[in-house]
């Protein structure tokens, strides 16, 4: 029996299965130019961390993407725009951008905040914020005789609100005839806080307090128990500002141990 013709059927076979290994790497052959689906994987991979699904319809869209992307390319190296020497420090930097994203993603992995600190760090703000609010009004202006004038004009019987309207120079608050919101004591300047909190409700100062902002007259209107929020409600923000300050620390300790002549 004659075998003979086993050979090249095999051979050719290999060859096909070879061709179809190599072609299920690729998205597409580019004036010869093979392009591997390992860039549309990289896309992908991009729009994820950044949060984005990609479904099968955007699947296509990267494909056709990484196609034309691959056309451009080659039109710009047939013109040696990728022999400049602008265009090689483009790549430096581009290089560095991409080491220092992965030395900071591997850290953050590694160094993950954990409840514990994010409980610690609510605690601290809850004793920093905790105590009483007061939600008070002021009117600020320049000077002393100023303040004064305006104390005698409430003293007849003016209008906090409207003299606050007309005559503050606080933009923020004067518009709104003065008004300060709920807010504690320790978020204005220790004069302000110390003539506010003696203050009882619907008083206003007989005299005028000094700042390094002017001269003010506050009136309080109400007190109340400070309102602080559930921890789990601020958790993301404390945990955002955690990570931020954990990575600052990492590099600031990499500046440090660096020899630098």
């Amino acid at each position: 029996m004659n075998f003979s013709f086993i050979k090249p059927v095999l051979l050719s076979a290999t060859l096909a299965l070879g061709f179809v290994t190599a072609n299920a790497q690729n998205i597409a052959i580019v004036n010869g130019k093979a392009v591997p689906k390992s860039r549309v994987q990289a896309l992908a991979a991009q729009l994820e961390r950044s949060g984005r699904a990609v479904t099968p319809e955007m699947e296509q869209q990267l494909r056709e993407e990484v196609i034309i992307r691959e056309v451009f390319i080659q039109e710009a190296q047939s013109k040696g725009m990728d022999a400049t020497d602008d265009f090689k420090t483009q790549m430096e930097l581009a290089r560095q951008s991409i080491l220092i994203r992965e030395l900071f993603s591997e850290f953050q992995k590694n160094n993950p905040v954990t409840d514990a600190e994010v409980k610690a760090e609510y605690d601290k703000f809850a004793s920093m914020n905790g105590g009483k609010e007061y939600k008070s009004r002021h009117i600020l202006v320049e000077k002393e005789d100023q303040a004064k004038a305006i104390i005698a004009s409430l003293k007849k019987g003016g209008k906090f609100e409207d003299i606050a309207k007309k005559q503050s120079k606080d933009p923020g608050s004067g518009a709104k005839g003065g008004d300060l919101d709920w807010a504690n004591a320790s978020s204005f300047v220790k004069e302000f806080s110390d003539a506010m909190v003696a203050l009882k409700k619907g008083e206003f100062t007989q005299n005028p307090v000094k700042s390094q902002f002017g001269f003010h007259v506050i009136r309080l209107d109400d007190v109340r128990d400070a309102q602080l929020p559930k921890m789990e409600e601020v958790k993301p923000q404390i945990l955002q500002q955690l990570q931020s300050n954990k990575l600052a620390e990492f590099q600031q300790s990499l500046r440090d141990k660096a020899k630098i002549e």
